[in-house]
C-alpha cells in the first residue's frame, strides 16, 4: 500500500477543486500579464496622447484610451505588476511579523501574551481602511508607506491566528516530552510548533493577498497610495469616475480587474483551506 504525506495528498485534493483551480488561473494569467507588459504592448504606461483621449476599445487601444489619450490595456498590465507586488510584500510582511509575535505570545504566555494581545486588540479596533489612512498620513503618501500601512493592519491578523494554534499546540503530548527530554525553547518553536502551524498561515496568507491588493486599491483611489503617473488600478479608478457616463470603460475596467484578482486569490484560499483541513477532508 502506497503511503501518501499529507501535504501530496493535500495537492491531491486542490487538484481537484475546480474553483480552485479556477482561481490559479486568474492568477497566472493576471501575472503573466504583468511580466510580459512590455513584450505585448506597443505604448509606454504615460504615454499621451490627447487627440485620441477617451477613444472606445479598437484595434489600436484593445480597451481604449483614458482622459488625456493614455493606452488602458497598457495601463492595465503594468498596474498588474503593482498591485501584485503590493500584494505580495505587504503580506509577506504582516505574515512574518504576525508569525513571531502570534508564536511568541502562545508559547510563553502570562504577561508576554497580555502585552502582545492588548497591542493586537488595539488593532483590530479600528476600521482597517482608517487606520491604513491614519498610517499613510502620517508618513505620507507614497505606494511604499501604503504598503507598509497595510502590512501593518494585517500583522494582528495573523498573530492571533497564531497565537491560538499555539495555544492548542503547546500542551499537545509530543510538546511535553520533547521539554522532558531537555529540548530548549527555540528548538521546539522551529522543530514542532512552526512546521504544525504552516497549514492555517499559508490558508492565512492566500485570503490576505486579495485584502491586500484591495486595501492598495482603496488607498489608491483616495489618492494615497501609487501617485501619478504611476498606473494603480485604484488609482485609475478615481481618475476615471468623472467620466462614467462618458466614457465608461475607463470605469469598467480597472475595477472588473480588481474584481477578478481578489476573487482569484478568494477561491484559491478557500481551496487551500478545505484541502488542508482534515475535518474538510472527511
Amino acid at each position: 500500500m502506497e503511503v501518501v504525506s499529507p501535504w501530496r495528498d493535500s495537492l491531491r485534493q486542490l487538484k481537484k477543486n475546480r474553483f480552485a483551480l479556477a482561481g490559479l488561473v486568474i492568477i497566472l494569467f493576471f501575472i503573466l500579464l504583468g511580466v510580459l507588459a512590455p513584450l505585448i504592448t506597443d505604448y509606454a504606461y504615460d504615454d499621451t496622447d490627447p487627440v485620441n483621449r477617451l477613444q472606445p476599445p479598437s484595434s489600436e487601444h484593445w480597451l481604449g484610451t483614458d482622459d488625456i489619450g493614455r493606452d488602458i490595456f497598457t495601463r492595465i498590465a503594468y498596474g498588474a505588476r503593482i498591485s501584485l507586488q503590493v500584494g505580495f510584500f505587504a503580506v509577506t510582511g504582516a505574515l512574518v511579523f504576525g508569525t513571531i509575535l502570534g508564536i511568541v505570545a502562545g508559547y510563553y504566555g502570562r504577561w508576554v501574551d497580555m502585552l502582545i494581545s492588548r497591542i493586537f486588540d488595539i488593532l483590530l479596533a479600528f476600521p482597517s481602511i482608517l487606520l491604513a489612512i491614519a498610517i499613510v498620513a502620517i508618513l505620507g503618501a507614497s505606494l511604499e508607506n501604503a504598503l507598509i500601512a497595510i502590512a501593518i493592519i494585517n500583522i494582528p491578523i495573523f498573530g492571533r491566528l497564531v497565537r491560538s494554534k499555539v495555544i492548542s499546540l503547546r500542551e499537545e503530548e509530543f510538546i511535553m516530552a520533547a521539554r522532558a527530554q531537555g529540548m530548549k525553547n527555540g528548538r521546539i518553536i522551529l522543530h514542532h510548533i512552526l512546521p504544525n502551524s504552516v497549514a492555517p498561515i499559508i490558508v492565512q496568507a492566500t485570503l490576505g493577498f486579495g485584502t491586500a491588493i484591495l486595501e492598495a486599491a482603496a488607498l489608491g483611489f483616495l489618492g494615497l497610495g501609487a501617485q501619478p503617473p504611476d498606473p494603480e488600478w485604484g488609482a485609475m479608478l478615481a481618475s476615471s469616475r468623472a467620466f462614467i457616463q462618458l466614457a465608461p470603460w475607463t470605469l469598467i475596467v480597472p475595477g472588473v480587474c480588481i474584481m477578478l484578482v481578489v476573487l482569484g486569490f478568494n477561491l484559491v484560499g478557500d481551496g487551500l483551506r478545505d484541502s488542508l483541513d482534515p475535518k474538510m477532508k472527511n
